[in-house]
């Protein structure tokens, strides 16, 4: 009787410690969080904008927080299919996909002081002169969450018959093609345009066509892996952060997020067309 009563004690040890390792693994997953946004190259000053922020979400929230700055939209993307970020500082394209698809939430505007619209670009020697110029040329577009960059030009696109669209990995290298012929135009926004335009020396550019549409804002979203205890905890610890902080990072704490239904919209209205991009010749239709 007593070997079978330690024999049940011994099993009970056993289950609970397995138990509390089980919970305390759980428990030290739940103390990072990742926090994903797009650097286009510059991965260093984008983690030096974010040093302020990491130091004081981690005190408040008791996380060990990570930062995971990635090339494009596209390799963003991947990161928000795996629900590998928990934050993420998202553009709009890629907040409005994150939203729809992969229960992201968005929970902050970023800021959009620039109000950017969507453009394309060629050189200033081209004799191109109009949209409807660019019927059977070559084009280049940035990442597919790229709402100025892929999503907007795609639409005005739409109809035309192209010789072969260039993918960049980043606004600049859009630049790049027009500048060194590759492309015949390439669309970008009007803030990013004006920030490389003086970049790539004796180049020189000028704008052929503007889409006249507003562009929503980025989105501070948070992930379906976040607890939602925790989920508003974070919300407030943003909410409250010290102006200095909030200006680091480019949110707006006290204004709702945008609305993405139409954007949501374009994006699936084109994906038929976007199946079809690496097609020679490109119909857009």
């Amino acid at each position: 009787m007593s070997s079978q009563l330690s024999r049940r004690l011994f099993l009970l040890q056993t289950l609970l410690l397995f138990t509390a390792c089980a919970a305390e693994e759980t428990s030290n997953q739940e103390l990072e969080l990742v926090i994903g946004m797009i650097s286009y190259g510059d991965g260093k000053q984008t983690l030096e904008r974010f040093v302020r922020f990491r130091e004081y979400l981690g005190a408040k929230t008791k996380a060990i927080i990570q930062l995971e700055p990635t090339l494009n939209e596209n390799i963003a993307l991947e990161r928000i299919q795996r629900g590998a970020w928990s934050l993420v500082f998202a553009p709009p394209g890629l907040a409005a996909i994150a939203s729809a698809n992969y229960q992201y939430s968005p929970i902050f505007s970023l800021e959009n002081q620039d109000y950017p619209q969507a453009i394309f670009v060629v050189r200033e020697d081209s004799l191109l002169r109009k949209l409807k110029d660019l019927q059977g040329k070559t084009i280049a577009l940035g990442q597919p969450g790229s709402a100025t960059g892929y999503y907007f030009p795609l639409r005005n696109l739409s109809g035309f018959t192209l010789t072969e669209i260039l993918s960049a990995p980043t606004p600049k290298t859009v630049l790049e093609l027009v500048a060194q012929g590759k492309a015949a135009a390439g669309a970008i926004s009007s803030t990013e345009y004006n920030f490389y335009k003086t970049k790539l020396g004796a180049a020189k550019f000028r704008i052929l066509f503007t889409d006249s549409q507003n562009v929503p804002s980025g989105s501070v979203l948070i992930g379906p892996n976040v607890e939602i205890n925790r989920q508003q905890l974070i919300r407030n610890y943003m909410k409250d952060a010290p102006p200095n902080i909030v200006q680091d990072v480019g949110y707006v704490p006290n204004a709702e997020p945008p609305d993405y239904k139409n954007m949501i919209s374009l994006i699936k209205q084109l994906k038929p067309i976007a199946e079809r991009l690496n097609s020679k010749p490109v119909r857009l239709f």
